[in-house]
């Protein structure tokens, strides 16, 4: 009988730290990043009202230009489609907002992106070529998709609507959540792991209304790239 009894309360822990963990806050301490703490790469970002953001240029790249752990979130508005879209490098005409960690460089760095159309899902990646650094060289070469070991059905994007993405990237383990519930969970391996550099955001063919916070660190500036 006590066997029974402890086998049950093994499994209630069990499912009580299952729960836990879809439905995680935040684990690191987070600080607001204003406009002026992230350089633009490409496109353009318009400052709102208080600590938010705009976004309504077809292809949008920046990183964060203070110390950070390799934690992101944005609360956003998604508002639809840009005046002008325009596809991807692959030909691909795609709609998506997401972020980067370890941007080494446009080459060499990992993105958590929840696309939006043709199909709402989450997708984590590593771009990796070595001895590249621009854009004209590395151009859409050196992706690999990382398959995850767990994940859940993405919810479709309204316009008008408000979410919070939110991705945490520990190592090599990598986890994205959708409003507080966790969407997807992997390893983005040795490629991912041994990159160098800070966080961004990146959105291609959204337009956007976007509040930006980043894990506290008490390490020094990372190098500007």
């Amino acid at each position: 009988m006590k066997t029974l009894a402890g086998f049950f309360l093994a499994a209630f822990f069990v499912l009580l730290g299952f729960n836990t963990r879809r439905e995680a806050e935040p684990s690191a301490n987070w600080f607001s990043v204003p406009y002026r703490k992230l350089c633009v790469t490409e496109g353009a970002i318009e400052q709102a009202s208080g600590n938010r953001m705009s976004v309504d240029v077809p292809k949008m790249r920046a990183f964060v230009t203070v110390a950070t752990t390799q934690d992101v979130e944005a609360r956003f508005t998604y508002f639809g489609k840009t005046a002008g879209e325009k596809p991807l490098g692959s030909g691909e005409m795609r709609r998506q907002f997401g972020f980067k960690f370890r941007a080494q460089d446009a080459c060499n760095l990992v993105y958590a992106m929840w696309r939006i159309k043709p199909e709402s899902k989450f997708v984590v990646s590593v771009k990796s070529n070595p001895g590249q650094h621009t854009s004209a060289e590395g151009a859409n070469r050196g992706y690999r998709n990382i398959r995850p070991v767990d994940s859940r059905p993405v919810p479709v994007l309204r316009p008008g609507v408000t979410h919070t993405l939110r991705a945490e990237l520990n190592g090599a383990e990598m986890r994205v959540y959708a409003d507080n519930h966790l969407m997807w969970e992997g390893n983005v391996g040795s490629e991912g792991r041994r990159l160098d550099g800070p966080v961004g955001i990146r959105s291609d063919n959204a337009k956007l209304v976007i509040e930006l916070r980043a894990g506290q660190s008490i390490m020094g500036l990372p190098e500007k790239r």
